[in-house]
Formats: structure tokens, sequence, C-alpha cells
């Protein structure tokens, strides 16, 4: 459940959780930099460090997500979301990347298709992985693509209310472009609602740097500003809405708004059709993990077992240690009869 909460500053805001996924009410500060490791815990998977952070409470050992999207804001710190979702505030924002989750995914369900999509529109920033090569085939990735796809119908241009943006501009056009992928990533998910049933979990992850233009052109203070920041609200609570229906309720949608980064952050673009594993320098030998996706059943039954055999063995022993041979043991009663016989 997602519980009360608001901050100040740069945060982060869980916009839906299931219900076995706790957030707590409180207004603890989480660094930037332990945000991959928020997100590799609330699917289930273990980290190599501790999480020392009340925020999320224990999970179920026999429930996990099917699916994580993050979306990450640049160009402001907060957004005006309902009152009953939980945010946190967000220290240290420098740069991060959900790599290190995408990797887990990867080697733990090597031998399923899950779907691993990293995008930043702006940056022509793009990473595939299984089945996200097929559901995302037609999606727009480029700048060019996307203007592309503002250009036909049914595109944002014709079905929001721009108000004062305009799509002459240059800094409008991208925040507007950014907002027609959300729109799209939806469309498609709703198309492939088969994607819930897979046992494999997927992860999306978003980079949205369009506010960041808009303010570098207009200001805060301007109405573009004000209606980029609806828009853009709007456009996250739909997005939330649609990843929580496609998984039935079994998703995690977390927003982290951010000013600035305080460092800047270099990557290298990737293939769209790219499927090799991610390198992991902190494992150079490509070690296997050493609890895998099944770790909590398996654990369960291994446990309950021991218990119930070792309560059977206490029992068994009791009831020897109290019988009485003459009268409950065949061998001894068939032992007396011979006696008496002879």
């Amino acid at each position: 459940p997602v519980l009360r909460g608001s901050v100040l500053g740069d945060s982060l805001t869980v916009l839906r959780s299931p219900q076995y996924v706790t957030f707590r009410d409180g207004q603890w500060p989480i660094s930037g930099e332990k945000i991959p490791d928020l997100v590799a815990l609330t699917m289930g998977f273990s980290i190599h460090e501790d999480l020392d952070w009340p925020g999320l409470a224990a999970g179920s050992l026999f429930q996990r997500p099917r699916a994580n999207a993050l979306i990450v804001v640049r160009g402001l710190d907060s957004l005006d979301f309902p009152k009953n979702i939980s945010s946190y505030p967000l220290e240290n924002p420098v740069p991060f990347t959900l790599d290190s989750v995408a990797n887990t995914v990867h080697t733990l369900f090597a031998d399923s298709t899950p779907v691993v999509l990293q995008l930043a529109p702006s940056e022509e920033r793009l990473y595939m992985m299984g089945m996200a090569n097929t559901v995302f085939e037609d999606l727009p990735v480029t700048l060019q693509q996307i203007r592309g796809r503002l250009s036909q119908d049914g595109s944002v241009l014709t079905s929001l209310p721009l108000v004062s943006l305009s799509r002459n501009n240059e800094a409008d056009l991208l925040f507007l472009s950014e907002v027609q992928v959300l729109y799209d990533i939806s469309a498609l998910l709703q198309k492939h609602k088969h994607l819930a049933k897979d046992p494999a979990p997927d992860l999306y992850s978003l980079e949205l740097a369009g506010l960041e233009e808009i303010v570098r052109r207009y200001g805060t203070d301007s109405p573009q500003f004000t209606d980029a920041t609806r828009i853009l609200t709007s456009a996250l609570q739909k997005f939330a809405d649609d990843v929580a229906n496609v998984y039935s309720n079994n998703a995690v949608v977390e927003v982290v708004t951010v000013k600035t980064f305080e460092a800047p952050l270099t990557r290298k673009s990737r293939s769209i059709l790219e499927s090799k594993q991610i390198s992991n320098t902190g494992n150079p030998y490509n070690l296997a993990y050493k609890y895998d996706y099944d770790y909590a059943v398996v654990f369960n039954i291994v446990l309950w077992l021991m218990i119930v055999l070792a309560l059977s063995v206490i029992v068994v022993s009791y009831n020897l240690w109290n019988m009485d041979p003459g009268y409950d043991s065949i061998i001894y009663r068939m032992t007396n009869q011979k006696i008496r016989m002879d």
C-alpha cells in the first residue's frame, strides 16, 4: 500500500505499489545512488550492501511484483501529485542507472523472456532486452522518429490541451515528444497484457529531460512551465494506472524528480537490437548469484519439512519409550504364549 506523505525539494514518489510492498509514511531521505538498490529490493532481489532506509518495510516471501517502472524527471524538484501517495526527500542527487537491476534480471531469468526497457528520449539513449525488442519494435525512440509520430493522428498535439505551449518551438516539441513516448508505451503495454503472465519480472526505466528545457527556455514562473507540469503530471498518473492495469496491480511505479543532477552522466548509446549481457565490473568471472528467484519458496519447503520430521521423530520416540512390551508388542505377546505352552 502507498501511504500519505509530502516533501519539498528533490523527491522520490511512489505512484503505485502492490499491497504486499509497503512504503511507510515518513520523511526519511534516500540518496540518489541508493535508488537502484531500492528498486532491486522491491522486486525481491538481493543486494550487495544492506539498504539502511526505513521507508521500505519487509516484503512478502511468497509474492513479488511482476514489474517495476521508474521515471526520472529532470528540471523540477517536485510534481503536484495527489496527497494520498508517499514521497520521500532525495538527497545527493547524483546520476544513476538501473543497469545493475537489469543485469540481475538477465542473469536470473536468462531462460525466460523478461522485458527490460531503458530509455532517455532527449538523449536518444536506449537499451532493450528480451521481449522488449518485440513489444516495443514500433516505438519511436529517436527524436526524428518521435517528431514524425507527433505529426500523425492521435498524437498528443491533437489530444492534449497545449494552451501556452507551441508546436513551433523546439523546447516545447522536445517536452511533448517525451509525453508522446509515455502515451505510446502505455498503448503498447495495453496490447501485450500477456507480459504479466510470464514468470520473469519486467523492468522499465525512463529519463525525461524535456521539462528541463522548458525551464531553461521560459523559466519557472512562465505559463509554459505551468502548463507543462500539468500535462506531465497527468501523463505520469495515466502511465502508472496503465502499468498497474496491465500487471493486475502487481507492479511498482516510482517517479524521481530532480532539479539538476550534481554531475553529468556519460553513457554509451545502445542499439535497439542489442541483447548482449550488460557488463558487470563487480563480477568479472560471471559467477551465479547465491540466491535465485525461487529461494524463498525452496527455503520454506525445506524449513517446514524439517520441522515436521523432527516432530514425528519426537512423537515416535516418546511412544516407544512408554510402550508396555507385554501389552503393546506382538513379539513379546507371542513369546509369552509360547513359554506358557512349553
